[in-house]
């Protein structure tokens, strides 16, 4: 009998003051993200559900077949209800709107050490645009951001 493998922590990891890097990829690998239409119907969505479910959005990047989040978890935030309830949220609207599914099932997770420095990994998902060719600089791509009050993208430009 074939058992999946638990790709998810224990839930008791994810309690307290966290803070979580997250990939979420589309269906298939299908390269539907920065099209306009979809990037501000799920981002709509992100801020609401993060708001909703007191979860900090450091940083946002949209590359065309996946999602990077950097997420902070108040004390009694729940990341993994909000990853479900943001994908359920614009999985539901996405498929209303064109028939097909826009996640696949899971999504891969990172828990942040203390030892990791938070500039340098919110550096890292905005260089993702750059790494994979489709920008010189970070700050020229349009799918990317934070939700937080300060101004993230010059507290990392080098």
């Amino acid at each position: 009998m074939f058992t999946r493998k638990r790709n998810r922590l224990d839930a008791s990891n994810y309690s307290g003051a966290l803070r979580i890097s997250l990939t979420l990829c589309t269906k298939d690998k299908t390269p539907i993200l920065i099209k306009d239409s979809v990037f501000e119907m799920v981002v709509k969505y992100l801020k609401e559900v993060a708001d909703r479910n007191g979860q900090i959005i450091w940083a946002y990047c949209f590359m065309p077949d996946h999602l990077h989040l950097l997420i902070e978890s108040k004390e009694k935030g729940r990341p993994i209800r909000f990853v479900n309830l943001f994908k359920q949220k614009t999985g539901y609207h996405y498929k209303q709107a064109t028939g097909a599914s826009l996640w696949q099932k899971s999504y891969f997770d990172h828990i942040l050490r203390r030892e990791e420095d938070l500039k340098s990994f919110i550096r890292y998902i905005f260089n993702n645009p750059v790494r994979k060719g489709l920008v010189e600089k970070f700050n020229s791509y349009r799918y990317l951001g934070s939700f937080v009050g300060v101004d993230v993208m010059k507290l990392v430009e080098p």
